[in-house]
């Protein structure tokens, strides 16, 4: 028999969250815990990049305090199981990958288990298990910082994946929390089409695909949730934006020299997406739910200024849930729109960074015997 069991999955940069300490967080977690209350899922899955924020080294004790506060939350309190990953181990500069995850699992929830990477099976989970420092030797996940020789010409950034393996009433699926490498300049994205920073990013999101894709465990649905740093074609956007959007020249007070030309458009977010390519060269392995909300990234830092982007990089939808085509297969589609199927960011209207967190809600289809 067919049943459906609620999921809620949550991606979100929160490098800024700990660069502005205190001025953004009580807002985020409000965002957050509203969602939950708002979609009441059974199981929820929270995937983090840029832990502690730039300056990881001064931040991560208040990033640990961060998970502290959501795992002790009293907006969780029905929450009777949950599993923490926070690789934190900053000094371990080999593998660190600045990720965290966190797994929440509703106590009407019972048939659930997390699998066992170094046993090969499931096994069940009971109370709280919190693993932060370098997670080297826990069996119920997979870490992987990206190798070095990946890119010999770029610098070595904290980037890699985490996947968790689970089993919910006898559907398995893995979940997967990914961060690849963003655009280190402006002008060189603007150099060719596909840019070489994209270029990058696929090589790297090919590698992941393969490595949760390898026969050593048997392949199940899965959901790469991160993020992915996906930035618009950029030649061909400044291609296109020179010939149709509104000029402004800025010239020098001094002198009557332009020091700078603003292209600009309007109220186009929609527009932009055609220039979202990155995902096109995987369509074979993975598919996404359709896109309605605005550029995830860069949203300006400004408390006063939640829904205004910051000019250092044109908007991008970095942060995605992406998902095989078999895990596609296992999202129960209602006929109402009453609690379907819902892609979003969270806080709309509320400062949460330079990224906003998006979220995939869904009932899964699972079986029981």
């Amino acid at each position: 028999m067919e049943m459906h069991t609620d999921v809620l999955l949550v991606t979100a940069n929160v490098g800024s969250l700990f660069d502005n300490v205190g001025e953004i967080e009580g807002d985020w977690l409000r965002e957050f815990f509203t969602t939950v209350h708002m979609y009441k899922p059974r199981f929820v899955a929270l995937h983090f990049q840029e832990v502690g924020g730039k300056d990881y080294m001064m931040n991560m004790g208040h990033a640990e305090n961060f998970f502290c506060s959501i795992e002790s939350s009293s907006e969780m309190a029905d929450f009777d199981r949950v599993c923490v990953y926070v690789d934190s181990h900053f000094k371990a500069v080999d593998s660190f990958t600045a990720l965290g995850s966190m797994y929440f699992i509703h106590k009407s929830l019972k048939n659930i288990q997390q699998y066992d990477f170094n046993v090969n099976e499931f096994k069940a989970v009971s109370g709280h298990n919190k693993y932060v420092g370098s997670l080297e030797g826990v069996t119920s996940m997979e870490k992987e910082k990206f190798p070095k020789n990946f890119w010999p010409d770029f610098k070595w950034s904290r980037k890699g994946y985490m996947r968790t393996r689970w089993l919910i009433h006898n559907q398995g699926l893995d979940l997967v929390n990914v961060h690849l490498f963003h655009d280190a300049s402006n002008l060189i994205a603007c150099n060719s089409s596909p840019s070489v920073y994209s270029a990058n990013r696929k090589k790297a999101l090919r590698y992941v695909i393969n490595r949760i894709s390898e026969s050593s465990y048997s392949p199940l649905p899965f959901f790469l949730f991160g993020d992915f740093n996906f930035r618009l074609d950029t030649l061909s956007l400044v291609q296109n934006l020179s010939m149709s959007a509104e000029i402004q020249k800025v010239k020098k007070d001094s002198s009557n020299e332009v020091e700078k030309i603003i292209y600009e458009e309007k109220d186009n977010d929609h527009k932009l997406l055609k220039y979202d390519k990155e995902t096109s060269a995987f369509h074979d392995v993975i598919t996404e739910e359709e896109i309605h909300f605005p550029p995830s990234y860069p949203y300006s830092e400004d408390y006063t200024k939640p829904t205004q982007y910051m000019n250092t990089r044109c908007p991008a939808w970095c942060d995605r849930i992406l998902m095989s085509h078999s895990a596609r297969d296992i999202i129960h589609r209602r006929e109402e729109d009453e609690n379907g199927v819902v892609y979003d960011t969270l806080g709309s209207n509320i400062c949460m960074g330079d990224h906003k967190p998006v979220f995939l809600f869904f009932p899964m289809k699972t079986i029981t015997h």
